[in-house]
């Protein structure tokens, strides 16, 4: 066993350097290119760069290296002040850093492994925040990274030594073994030698929530009597899976990790539910900010090639340039089903949870070793329920709940690294196209997953999608939490009939209007906010049940007289061949044509700031029913996130407004 802190203790090597990641930009360049050295102890964490996301560590771009050596050049690209880079191109690697150093919720965003790959590929080995986002965490894990505390910096700063497994306390053994092996791959390799063992899982009887059960029923570790098995909060435990998937995007990291790993000859599990898409990149060669990449992102599509014909997973490249629709939304129409358990290299892997599954993103590390073994590692979250009652009025959305619980509840980490549960007597009112809304947007809650009940909406939606199997054999595969079921973040009651629209303010997901039904705020309180582009798309909003609010909206709209405003261009892009398919058998197509919208085919599109709908310059304003907001996430302009009615609606005022029915009469 071999790792950086090889002795057993951690402690600041001489002439090594910490950077703090400040809110002071200014301060964070005098780190790096002035050599001004800072300590913990003069600074409060209230300081420190909170929600530092995955976009501003590796953006878009960046990805497009696929050896982590090249990306480690551009770490914190994304990091902008006054529309210039903080972190020119190999400062971290230059500044002689082993330390880094943020606030609360290090890591949000995107699943994408890159962000913690700049920072250990570029010499940092110990990575200290207040608290984690829950999959850049495990990326870190994965990596065998080391993360600690301010406190702890603070001592190692004053000359003390602190045994690793101080650091490593808070994890489970078989976390503590994966950190001290050096990272994932080498853990594996280790457990194959024997040179680690697992301790027999002996859970107690106990009525389990949805997540719970739905990793019992997989457990590898521990089970060899056959008889059911219960499992709790904190258990650490190796799991079997039954599918997932890769992008383009992220594709040629998992090839290169295998071949590295195990050589050309390298073989996978279950290739039958495991799949490559093309979707991400579609329209990047489009994009003129990404021109001088279009060898990189020719090579990722051929490697994603190599991949898929090396293994025989399942193939969804374009067609003639033509999608056959974004990896989440494809997933839940044609393999997940309820009770499998998923992982994919994407955040929004969470969506899946719509299908009553349990599915979440990893990175490429994690991903490659799964399909490798068909099994991963899982250590058991809180649960956090949502018991929805009543139904939405109308100009509401799933996205509206959502938006909702991300500027409560999340805002204030009652979501972090939990299960999102969704039941009650008012979900049933909720299509499966708006339980996947909720269940994708659980990575902006950063919680761990989310997971909806089944029902007989989830048994009619799926006997249409899966001819293979009866009815029955559908509804045998339900889960449903015990009664009794224990949730660590507590069981919320939401009356749907109570929401109201929503938008959130650029940048953040969670910084939404109203926060507070009690105290009156509507949409209408943000004031005047003018738009340029109003877009309807992503996994989050292009599916069938999204088609249909901008359809009805624009129907009012045309029947009131108006076309989009003369000042924005309305984008609208389809998640799915299957959706372009339905809008068209509606006649939909002809009715944007008419009102002067823009329909795009599949693809992310603007959500991953390629194609168009992406802002050109920092003076535009977007309003976008995408899942995220960072800023850059959809180009420099300032992006408002909203529900697919209130986007359509605004698209014709020319202003970010609700949608009302009959406000086209007026």
């Amino acid at each position: 066993m071999s790792t950086y802190w090889s002795d057993g203790v951690v402690s600041l090597t001489p002439g090594k350097r910490i950077l703090f990641l400040t809110r002071d930009l200014e301060l964070i360049k005098k780190q790096l290119y002035d050599g001004l050295d800072l300590r913990m102890e003069d600074l409060q964490v209230g300081d420190l760069l909170d929600d530092i996301n995955t976009d501003a560590m590796t953006p878009a771009w960046v990805c497009f290296d696929h050896r982590p050596e090249d990306i480690a050049k551009n770490a914190y690209a994304g990091l902008m002040l006054n529309g210039e880079r903080v972190f020119r191109q190999d400062a971290l690697i230059d500044g002689g850093f082993e330390v880094i150093v943020s606030g609360f919720r290090k890591g949000t965003g995107s699943s994408r492994e890159t962000a913690a790959q700049c920072e250990f590929f570029a010499g940092i080995r110990l990575v200290i925040a207040a608290s984690f986002a829950p999959i850049h965490e495990r990326n870190n894990v994965n990596l065998g990274q080391m993360m600690g505390n301010h406190e702890q910096l603070g001592r190692l700063q004053n000359g003390e030594s602190i045994p690793t497994g101080e650091f490593l306390q808070g994890y489970d053994s078989v976390t503590q073994a994966i950190v001290e092996s050096g990272g994932l791959f080498a853990f594996s390799k280790r457990l194959a030698d024997g040179l680690v063992t697992l301790p027999e899982h002996t859970g107690s009887e106990r009525p389990m929530t949805m997540f719970e059960k739905m990793v019992a029923k997989k457990l590898v570790s521990g089970n060899t009597t056959g008889e059911q098995v219960f499992v709790k909060p904190g258990d650490a435990l190796l799991a079997r899976t039954d599918g997932g998937y890769s992008h383009e995007f992220t594709t040629a990291q998992v090839h290169e990790f295998l071949i590295r790993q195990f050589g050309e000859g390298y073989s996978v599990t279950n290739a039958k539910k495991l799949a490559v898409f093309e979707d991400h990149l579609l329209y990047a060669t489009g994009v003129p900010r990404f021109a001088r990449f279009a060898d990189k992102i020719q090579t990722m599509r051929d490697l994603q090639k190599v991949f898929q014909k090396h293994t025989g997973v399942r193939d969804y490249s374009a067609v003639d340039g033509v999608s056959p629709g974004i990896c989440h939304q494809v997933a839940r129409e044609e393999f997940i089903d309820p009770g499998d358990f998923i992982q994919a290299t994407d955040s929004h892997t969470c969506m899946g949870g719509g299908n009553n599954a349990l599915s979440y993103g990893v990175g490429a590390t994690e991903y490659a070793a799964a399909v490798h073994s068909g099994f991963t590692f899982v250590k058991v979250p809180d649960s956090i329920r949502f018991e929805l009652s009543g139904e939405l009025a109308q100009g509401c959305t799933a996205k509206d709940v959502i938006l909702k619980i991300l500027a409560t509840l999340a805002k204030d980490e009652a979501t972090l690294d939990r299960s999102m549960e969704f039941g009650g007597p008012g979900l049933a009112s909720l299509s499966m196209d708006e339980r996947a809304t909720l269940c994708n947007m659980a990575t902006e809650c950063t919680a761990k997953t989310g997971i909806a009940e089944a029902d007989e909406v989830t048994l009619n939606w799926l006997a249409e999608r899966r001819p293979d199997l009866t009815r029955e054999e559908i509804r045998s595969s339900f889960v449903a939490p015990d009664p009794g079921a224990e949730y660590g973040g507590g069981v919320h009651a939401i009356d749907l009939s109570a929401i109201v629209p929503m938008v959130a303010h650029p940048g953040d997901p969670d910084a939404g209007i109203p926060s507070d039904p009690t105290n009156g705020a509507l949409i209408s309180d943000i004031g005047d906010v003018a738009i340029d582009i109003a877009y309807g798309g992503s996994c989050t909003a292009g599916k069938i049940d999204d088609f249909a609010y901008y359809a009805a909206v624009v129907k009012e709209a045309l029947a009131g007289g108006l076309r989009v405003h003369s000042n924005v261009n309305f984008f609208i892009q389809f998640g799915s061949a299957a959706v372009a398919e339905y809008a068209r058998s509606q006649g939909w197509l002809e009715l944007f044509s008419e009102a002067g919208v823009e329909v795009i085919n599949p693809g992310c599109g603007a959500c991953i700031g390629c194609g168009p709908g992406t802002s050109d310059t920092a003076d535009q304003v977007t309003v976008s029913a995408i899942n995220r907001n960072f800023q850059g996430r959809s180009g420099p302009g300032q992006l408002y996130l909203a529900s697919p009615l209130t986007v359509a609606a605004s698209a014709f005022m020319g202003r970010i407004v609700a949608f009302e029915p009959g406000m086209f009469q007026r």
